[in-house]
């Protein structure tokens, strides 16, 4: 007869523990993976008429985009390569159609600036698209403002330094809720504007963007990978500016709704 000593009895223990502790914890894993340690909130835009919203992926935007911003801006405006920088996500600020919406005066500026744009929200994407093709991944559209602390714009760039700082921070893209393509179809001209306490700053047509939403979108798709959830700024008029707090800003574009915001 064979004796069991204690250390075999060990052994085995140990052993018996180890398979338990693996059997436990490895369904466990399989089935969660591993779990965030905290949450972080998506970024949506309300949808008109739908029940449910636009999930944002990224925020582009397009510099210079009008000829007469452009020259005001020291650049060329003869259809010069177009250039586009982003916001961050959460800078998106959510206004509701007949709301005056509070908006923030940001810190470190002195120079807070107003440009009013026509925003397109992409459906889908792809890389190196046509821009016969381009429209077509167009959900609908939405009325934004671009907000610019210009004078850490203008620095930095003097500077030759990234200008970020100037372009994305809270609160920077303000936008109204999106309009699907299949109730207000592309819009390719129309007039927009903007309005600071009741006089008209900025006054344009659509039609006078140097680079159209399909030509926009066949670009940026040469340097990205553009996707479902992607919105794009493309661009503003001329004539923008400053404003301080109390004033009240009225966006306006033909066929749209119009958005206001009051600057706290």
């Amino acid at each position: 007869m064979r004796t069991t000593s204690r250390r075999d009895l060990l052994t085995v223990a140990t052993g018996a523990a180890a398979a338990a502790a693996i059997s436990e914890a490895t369904p466990a894993a399989a089935q969660t993976g591993p779990k965030p340690i905290f949450d972080v909130p998506i970024t949506t835009i309300p949808i008109v008429g739908e029940a449910g919203v636009f999930q944002v992926r990224r925020i582009y935007c397009i510099g210079r985009n009008y000829a007469a911003h452009a020259i005001e801006r020291g650049s060329d405006p003869n259809r010069e390569p177009p250039f586009f920088f982003q916001k961050p996500t959460d800078a998106i600020q959510n206004v509701a159609i007949g709301q005056v919406a509070d908006h923030p005066y940001p810190s470190l500026t002195k120079n807070y600036h107003h440009e009013v744009e026509l925003v397109a929200a992409l459906k889908s994407g792809g890389t190196n698209i046509a821009p016969e093709q381009a429209l077509d991944h167009v959900y609908g559209y939405a009325l934004g403002l671009d907000m610019t602390r210009r004078d850490l714009q203008n620095g930095m760039a003097a500077e030759k330094k990234p200008w970020e700082i100037g372009k994305s921070f809270d609160h920077a893209a303000v936008l109204g809720p999106i309009h699907p393509v299949s109730k207000v179809g592309h819009l390719a001209k129309g007039a927009i504007s903007l309005a600071v306490n009741g006089t008209v700053r900025q006054s344009s047509d659509l039609d006078k963007m140097i680079w159209s939403v399909a030509e926009q979108i066949a670009k940026l798709s040469e340097a990205f990978e553009l996707k479902a959830g992607d919105i794009i700024y493309s661009g503003t008029p001329e004539n923008v500016g400053p404003v301080v707090k109390g004033d009240v800003l009225l966006c306006r574009l033909e066929g749209l709704p119009d958005m206001s915001i009051r600057i706290v």
